[in-house]
């Protein structure tokens, strides 16, 4: 078997969703995502030579040329890395449809056939569709979710505030604080009681503040307080993990195994989250899941993408034995199931059942992916 083409195509849903066709010269294909980033969709089409008359067969030793003839492009981090999950991600359900085998064969053996999806609600809402950053919104939002079957939400809380203070100084006002509490105190009163609920910080607040704001939320016993500090710097986070009474949680911004090596080895979070189709795919997913593992951290996987990247998170989550829950970022999108051909839905309940079709077990739906798409008839011409 041999590549004949890589096509790869931007498709505007919550987020920007850049997705992958690898075509063979026996009309096996497989499909895959990469996180949205500039560059990316140029640096996966920039790989074509590479990988046409290549056996995808040879998974792992491709995939390991990619990053060696992308090294002097920075194929450490970032937007490199980025394009290459979306390739590896790719030949796996090629391989895997290949061979009759799901992803999660490929991966190893199942510890579960559903994986439970946590909803990440952004915000409270309005009854028009506008964005509410009020405790009423906050709880209206949490009870719709709830309704819906999820078992696990996670609300924003460097939202704006009444008093017209940003987080630019990574400080936190005693009322700023309150305000931030308030929001999640609603939303927890709004929930039955074994509906767990998250927090998300975006990387905002200091070390002194994230503290404070983790110490004023201990009473709703949150699942997690995640990013509450910048990314760049381990050992700041390792200084809230240490003292927080919820649990940190980390990890969308780190690439690779080797970047997570530190965060894990010092224990400096207490959830480690990185995002499938970003950090270098799915072996690379596998190589964090297994150091995390050798210190009893528990994987929440960051996730923005379409059903593809998301199935593909899944197969990976259904083999790894500390997996807690996958993020699911689209309930706003109503066409995000349609993206692809599937029977039913594909979170039911506020789970994902696993597939054990070959591949990932997912179709692209061209006529979804073309209306919206800013190249879709060229993706499937």
């Amino acid at each position: 078997m041999k590549i004949t083409d890589l096509r790869a195509c931007s498709v505007r849903g919550n987020f920007e969703w850049i997705l992958v066709r690898i075509l063979t010269d026996e009309g096996i294909e497989g499909i895959g995502e990469a996180y949205w980033g500039i560059g990316v969709k140029d640096i996966i089409l920039k790989m074509k030579p590479y990988l046409i008359g290549q056996n995808p067969m040879g998974l792992d030793r491709l995939v390991h040329g990619l990053y060696y003839t992308l090294s002097g492009s920075g194929s450490q981090a970032g937007a490199v890395v980025t394009a290459i999950s979306g390739i590896e991600i790719a030949l796996f359900d090629l391989v895997g449809k290949a061979l009759g085998l799901p992803v999660w064969r490929l991966l190893g053996s199942k510890f579960r056939d559903d994986v439970r999806i946590y909803c990440d609600c952004h915000a409270g809402k309005k009854d028009n569709g506008q964005w509410d950053y009020t405790p009423e919104g906050y709880a209206r939002r949490a009870r719709e979710v709830q309704e819906k079957g999820f078992t696990a939400l996670k609300f924003d809380i460097d939202v704006p505030n009444p008093y017209g203070e940003d987080y630019t100084s990574r400080s936190l006002s005693g009322r700023t604080i309150d305000f931030l509490t308030s929001l999640i105190a609603a939303a927890k009163e709004a929930l039955d009681p074994s509906v767990e609920l998250a927090v998300d910080c975006h990387w905002r607040f200091n070390t002194p503040d994230a503290l404070r704001l983790a110490q004023a939320l201990e009473p709703y016993e949150l699942w997690w307080i995640e990013d509450p500090t910048p990314p760049e710097n381990i050992e700041a986070l390792a200084t809230v993990t240490r003292s927080s009474p919820i649990p940190v949680c980390t990890g969308e911004n780190l690439y690779t195994a080797h970047q997570f090596r530190q965060l894990i080895i010092e224990q400096a979070c207490g959830i480690v989250a990185p995002d499938i189709p970003k950090v270098g795919g799915l072996r690379e997913g596998q190589k964090i899941a297994l150091l995390a593992d050798l210190y009893y951290l528990p994987m929440a996987p960051h996730n923005v993408s379409s059903p593809v990247a998301t199935m593909a998170a899944a197969h990976l989550m259904a083999t790894i034995p500390h997996f807690l829950a996958l993020e699911f970022h689209a309930i706003d999108v109503p066409w995000w199931d349609d993206v692809v051909v599937h029977d039913g839905p594909i979170i039911r309940e506020g789970m994902i059942r696993v597939p054990d079709a070959p591949g990932l077990g997912l179709e692209l739906n061209p006529d979804t992916v073309i209306a919206h798409a800013e190249d879709g008839k060229e993706f499937f011409s």
